[in-house]
């Protein structure tokens, strides 16, 4: 598939296991969701889905339950989804998005993790051009189960591209698909591994491997932020 993909797989994996070892951001998703979508994940693909991860990361029930109920209350109102977008060590592009109760902190946190980089925060829609956004699933192939028969069976709930390798499958759709994809996968019987809200770069860009470790640290930097929920790149 090319080191494009390996990128992305490598760089999604990382993305998502590093956010299930992270209760709160978990407990934030499951209230943003609930908050958007309804209380009921039968309902609520998006909800469903940050539910299983939870499960995943042996989140006790009461917490998920509590995170739900927050939804309804105060709290849930107080938290504010906010994006930031910037410019980092080489050039980089990064686009980070926020689940916070304090947009003062959340931006002064980002401003000297990007300052300290050498980079810049740029202004509100400075890169929204250069990414897709886009809902991507994550599932193994079943054994015995046919690509192509998958790739046909999902195009009606939207898929754009299907990507595997070795097995692990990674199904695009444009982001207004998100429910629509989810289910269409669940319906052929197959269980989601992970599932997301993916900002994809338009024009990639290629680093070295020198250059790569500068941007690694302050990209950890952000992803161990407690109000960041997600953090994309034009990394190619």
């Amino acid at each position: 598939m090319g080191r494009a993909f390996e990128y992305r797989r490598a760089s999604k994996e990382a993305r998502w296991d590093k956010m299930s070892k992270t209760f709160p951001k978990i407990s934030k998703a499951i209230t943003m969701a609930a908050k958007e979508a309804g209380p009921d994940p039968a309902n609520n693909a998006k909800l469903r889905l940050a539910i299983q991860q939870a499960k995943a990361a042996n989140m006790p029930k009461d917490n998920v339950e509590n995170a739900i109920k927050r939804a309804s209350g105060k709290d849930a109102a107080d938290i504010k989804e906010i994006n930031y977008e910037g410019k980092g060590p080489h050039g980089v592009m990064i686009f980070i998005e926020c689940a916070t109760d304090n947009s003062n902190r959340s931006v002064a946190n980002i401003k000297t993790y990007f300052n300290k980089a050498g980079g810049q925060i740029l202004p509100s829609g400075s890169l929204e051009f250069l990414f897709k956004r886009k809902a991507v699933v994550q599932f193994d192939v079943p054994p015995g189960m046919d690509v192509e028969e998958v790739e046909l069976a999902l195009i009606d709930a939207g898929l754009e591209e299907l990507e595997v390798n070795e097995g692990t499958a990674y199904a695009y759709a444009d982001f207004t698909d998100f429910g629509k994809i989810t289910a269409g996968i669940e319906g052929l019987g197959i269980e989601i591994k992970k599932a997301g809200l993916e900002r994809i770069p338009t024009s990639p860009k290629d680093f070295t491997e020198e250059q790569m470790n500068e941007i690694e640290t302050l990209l950890d930097k952000l992803e161990d932020d407690e109000d960041v929920q997600a953090v994309f790149t034009d990394v190619n």
